[in-house]
């Protein structure tokens, strides 16, 4: 084997230029440009992040505190520790105005906020001033929105909570909008010193207490953080820093990132179908070549070293082109995408991206090239007196087939790795191999069903449909490239239009059904018999349910750090409801345990959700100990309950015995069901009554959500698109390439007696057959791919779309019509006598 001599011959078959690889190099090229363009735009959000990570937490750090503010010596720590503190109060409230009232977002500041950034407002003035306000009341800066939704001018009185203040401004611009999270309301800023005397930020009332500090420079961040736990080790208070100052839309972009990369990746596995099946094209072509090579003494690993040289080559050029594509991209839409988040990203080209770009495009290219490329060990130098065109059959031999699997084991592994998400991976590896299995057979099958109709008594006397399942049975035929490329970009645009689909349905549409009309929070002990008696009396209310609840973190879990024992579960992860009950409520249903006594008063107990328990891997016996309002509660965990979170009603993860948490400030909470001609005249009468209370419209937060899921949809849409476009591009290549056997196909049968429309509609049957099946494959494959990820992921219930299946099935057999009948036209002019002349 010599290596010069493959380089050499490569080097020269090459420069006969690309013909047969221009599929090659655009498969490659899209799908490594997806990729490149999705993980650089991930990068460039990240990169603005750590670089305005400060403005956006709007401190070098932050410490939350849960439903109560920083004690006496908590506050006098802080202040010694830092260059500068500011206090910051968030919570929901109503804003009123005459008759009109709106659900907003409160942040109630002092007068150091904000302590890095600036407030924008319009008309342009400090923050302080307007907060002021004039005539001895208080005034508010109030987001646009609320503006516009309450008929409102700059100078109205309006009421928040209760209490008077006056419009000074519009807020323009909010420095650390990004740390806030998801809000069921705009936003309106107000002065804490404003709220003094109110109920709004009473003990036991919904609302969270933020310190930024601002450190001096270089200070370790790490050594902060240490020294805070060590010396408020009883706080339970949250950290964050300016090297993540907004968490939240950080998890969201590497979550939606990941789940990019992955359709990128499955467009990758398309473009590499039109890899594959152009390589196996030039490699036919090059039969004559091959076996002379043989004749000549050329050992089979040379001449596999000469077509994989060759192909490397092209490959690296596609790579490439597609790394000048993807990082060209987000550059080029800079002002769209910047325009579009809610945060800042620094655009740019950034080396990780492309790298890992390059990495799934090389181990892609290779696993696809190496199958046909193997096969070239089968040619013989008998080839050489043989007329036919035998191509390339069979499977590899075992060695080539184990290289292949330890590639795509490499390449999940590296999907992990620059992920994160095993899981997702795995599962998305799964599906796609599953689906790839079921093209592959349902490929299979075709061929054999068309062979076996071709001679079937229907047939007879339809000279174009014999024609048509003839070549889709034949060996020569593109069944195989046609059906796996089309199924498989089709597959995955089936399953992220059954998700969006029944996402959206589940949370616009049945949710409503059995959700209550509204939610009530801060209720005082004092207000809930009132409270509870007008419901009781007024026409139109349905149902309503109460409860006390207080807000608590779980810190221990059998005395070790919770989040050492839960990981990250979502009951771990923040502040969770508490509520307690001397009897065990009506609809709960105990799974293990029993519920305490009526009158018990010993020990804590808690009574825990039992998914969550058994997901976290909690056991009766074990304890718990809750941070409330400051204090550590220990309790032990008696009895499961069943929880259902589904209706969107009142339902609490744990229920605690009363004496153990009655005691300490706390409110009530409660859900309306009621009839919607009733909701209006309630909710004013309410307010009224009792204008300390935040109503929450169920139908406004289903809108926020649904909101936000038209953004996630747009995006996975446009991956899944982009995976479609790469599979018209093989097409595009299939029918390319099968344009010299159309080319002769149609001059034997011109000279046959043929007319051009029996044989253009041989061609155009053969294409609805092949489309029809790609697309009912993608409809099966999509239709199981969106159940799982909406039945076990989601955690919703599923119901197939069929509109959505219909356009599947319409645009497979468009798609695959359309390709296959321009390069059958072009086939068409060519006069029979060439052609055959050309075969002598």
């Amino acid at each position: 084997m010599s290596v010069a001599i493959a380089w050499k011959i490569a080097r020269r078959e090459l420069r006969g230029g690309l013909r047969g690889f221009r599929v090659l190099v655009a498969c490659l090229a899209l799908g490594v440009a997806a990729i490149a363009a999705v993980t650089s735009v991930r990068e460039s959000i990240s990169a603005g992040l750590d670089r305005e990570g400060a403005a956006l937490l709007g401190g070098d750090a932050e410490l939350e505190f849960t439903y109560r503010f920083a004690s006496d010596a908590e506050r006098a720590w802080l202040e010694d520790n830092s260059l500068a503190l500011s206090e910051i109060a968030d919570f929901r409230s109503m804003i009123t105005h005459g008759d009109e009232r709106a659900l907003t977002q409160v942040k109630s500041v002092d007068a150091a906020y904000p302590l890095i950034g600036s407030v924008v407002l319009s008309p342009d003035m400090p923050l302080s001033a307007a907060l002021k306000g004039r005539d001895g009341v208080a005034g508010a800066v109030l987001d646009p929105m609320l503006i516009e939704r309450l008929g409102l001018s700059l100078g109205d009185d309006i009421l928040v909570g209760g209490l008077p203040f006056i419009v000074m401004a519009e807020l323009s611009r909010e420095p650390d909008n990004a740390s806030a999270g998801f809000s069921l309301g705009p936003r309106s800023i107000v002065s804490t010193a404003a709220l003094k005397g109110s109920n709004l930020l009473s003990p036991g009332t919904l609302f969270e207490t933020a310190y930024r500090l601002k450190l001096p420079n270089g200070t370790d961040l790490d050594v902060a953080k240490d020294n805070a736990t060590k010396a408020l080790s009883d706080a339970a208070f949250r950290w964050r820093d300016a090297r993540n100052g907004a968490p939240g839309v950080s998890r969201f972009v590497d979550r939606l990132g990941a789940f990019l990369v992955l359709v990128g990746l499955a467009g990758l596995a398309v473009g590499g179908v039109g890899v594959s099946a152009a390589v196996s094209a030039y490699l036919d072509r090059k039969t004559t070549i091959i076996a002379t090579l043989k004749t000549l003494g050329a050992e089979r690993a040379t001449i596999f070293m000469v077509y994989a040289f060759q192909l490397g080559v092209l490959t690296c050029a596609a790579i490439v082109i597609g790394l000048g594509i993807g990082a060209a991209v987000p550059i080029l839409v800079a002002p769209f995408i910047e325009a579009a988040l809610p945060v800042p990203a620094q655009i740019g080209v950034y080396p990780q991206s492309l790298i890992e770009a390059t990495i799934y495009g090389l181990l892609a290219a290779t696993i696809f090239v190496t199958w046909p490329l193997a096969r070239t060990e089968k040619i013989r130098p008998a080839a050489l007196y043989r007329n036919a065109q035998l191509g390339l059959s069979g499977l590899p031999r075992l060695p080539y087939l184990i290289t292949m699997m330890v590639l795509v084991a490499l390449l999940v592994g590296c999907a992990i790795v620059f992920t994160g998400s095993f899981g997702l991976v795995l599962w998305s590896f799964a599906g796609l191999a599953a689906a790839f299995a079921l093209l592959v057979l349902c490929a299979a099958l075709l061929r054999r069903l068309a062979t076996w109709m071709a001679k079937r008594r229907f047939a007879k006397g339809r000279p174009s449909l014999r024609l048509a399942l003839g070549s889709v049975g034949g060996p020569s035929g593109e069944t195989m490239s046609v059906v796996l490329s089309l199924g498989l970009g089709l597959t995955v645009l089936s399953a992220v239009g059954q998700i969006d689909t029944n996402l959206r349905g589940a949370i616009s549409n049945e949710l409503p059904a059995v959700a209550p009309s509204y939610f009530v929070v801060d209720i005082q002990k004092d207000q809930i018999d009132g409270f509870t008696t007008e419901l009781a009396a007024t026409t139109g209310v349905r149902k309503f349910e109460t409860a006390p609840m207080l807000r608590g973190i779980i810190t221990k879990i059998n005395g070790q750090d919770a989040a050492t024992v839960a990981g990250n579960h979502w009951v771990i992860r923040g502040d969770r409801g508490v509520t307690y009950s001397a009897t065990k409520p009506e609809n709960a249903r105990i799974t293990q345990g029993a519920w305490w006594p009526e009158t018990y008063d010993g020990d804590p107990q808690i009574s825990f959700a039992a998914e969550e328990a058994a997901e976290i891997g909690l056991s009766l016996g074990d304890t718990l100990t809750l941070n409330v309002l400051g204090r550590d509660i220990t309790s032990r965990i008696t009895s499961f309950r069943e929880v259902d979170f589904s209706g969107a009603g009142m339902g609490f993860v744990l229920s605690m015995n009363p004496a153990a948490i009655q005691g300490a400030p706390h409110t009530y909470i409660a859900t309306i069901y009621a009839d919607e001609d009733a909701e209006a005249p309630l909710i004013r009468s309410l307010s009224k009554a009792y204008p300390n209370i935040t109503t929450i419209r169920v139908r406004d937060a289903i809108d926020r959500v649904v909101t936000i899921m038209q953004s996630i949809a747009a995006a996975t849409t446009l991956g899944a698109l982009a995976t479609l476009i790469t599979g018209a591009v093989v097409l595009i290549g299939a029918a390319a390439a099968g344009e010299e056997k159309r080319r002769y196909e149609a001059a034997i049968l011109k000279t046959l007696g043929a007319t051009r429309l029996r044989i253009l509609w041989s061609f155009a049957l053969r294409s609805i057959y092949m489309g029809v099946a790609a697309g009912c494959v993608a409809i099966f494959a999509g239709g199981v791919g969106g159940w799982a990820v909406t039945h076990f992921v989601m955690d919703t219930s599923f119901a197939f779309d069929w509109r959505a299946s219909i356009i599947i099935v319409l645009g497979g057999i468009g798609v695959t019509l359309s390709t296959s009948l321009w390069f059958s036209w072009r086939a068409m002019l060519v006069r029979p006598a060439g052609v055959l002349r050309s075969k002598d």
